[in-house]
């Protein structure tokens, strides 16, 4: 007679969001599957500390907005918790959609972002998925994601020198007067300024500094 294999222990999750009536009703969603357990609750980053302390669960459903009113609280958290436990799966879970803010919840060492309204059968497909140490993203946070990464690899990069030199040009001054700031010859910033123009696609300076402030490089 072969011995029956023991049930696979639950998931045990903390709930991280502000408002009292959503952690009652993703506690309500959650308690109704079998693998799955909530282990605690907490409305703010310091009673997240606490709770996550105490309870020790694998999974934490961060929302980015906490009580504080700051809308970076909930990364400043993702980053404590990811940093003081290293095996803790967090999944932000978030009212913002916002495609710098996906990468910024990735790089803050969350391993998923599902927004608020998704549905339960992609919810708990995220949670899941987390639980087995993969990354979990909605339809439109990994849309979000994707478009961001394109950005980011379009967008040209600069020496150290170079951005100086951007710097100064957005400023209005000469190549003379760039040079003696940074110590340089002017033929060598007329050098920079022309790998800078064709960097940034640019046919002026002028054009130059506009196309490296919508860029973000400056």
């Amino acid at each position: 007679m072969t011995a029956e294999r023991p049930a696979p222990a639950a998931v045990r999750i903390v709930l991280v969001d502000d408002h009292a009536i959503v952690r009652q009703g993703l506690r309500s969603l959650l308690e109704r599957e079998t693998d799955l357990q909530v282990v605690g609750e907490a409305g703010s980053a310091d009673e997240a500390l606490a709770v996550i302390e105490a309870a020790r669960p694998s999974i934490v459903l961060l929302d980015l907005k906490l009580s504080t009113g700051a809308d970076t609280e909930g990364l400043d958290l993702c980053a404590r918790l990811t940093e003081r436990y290293p095996d803790l799966g967090v999944l932000v879970l978030t009212t913002f959609l916002d495609d710098a803010l996906v990468v910024d919840v990735i790089q803050h060492g969350a391993r998923g972002y599902v927004v608020k309204d998704v549905d339960t059968t992609e919810l708990l497909r995220s949670i899941r998925a987390v639980a087995r140490n993969e990354s979990a993203f909605d339809s439109r946070s990994a849309a979000a994601m994707v478009r961001s990464m394109r950005v980011a690899r379009e967008r040209p990069s600069f020496t150290e020198r170079e951005l100086n030199v951007l710097r100064l040009l957005a400023n209005g001054l000469s190549n003379r007067v760039i040079g003696g700031k940074l110590y340089i010859s002017e033929t060598t910033v007329k050098f920079h300024v022309r790998n800078i123009m064709r960097k940034l696609d640019a046919s002026s300076r002028a054009e130059a500094v506009y196309e490296a402030s919508k860029a973000g490089v400056i």
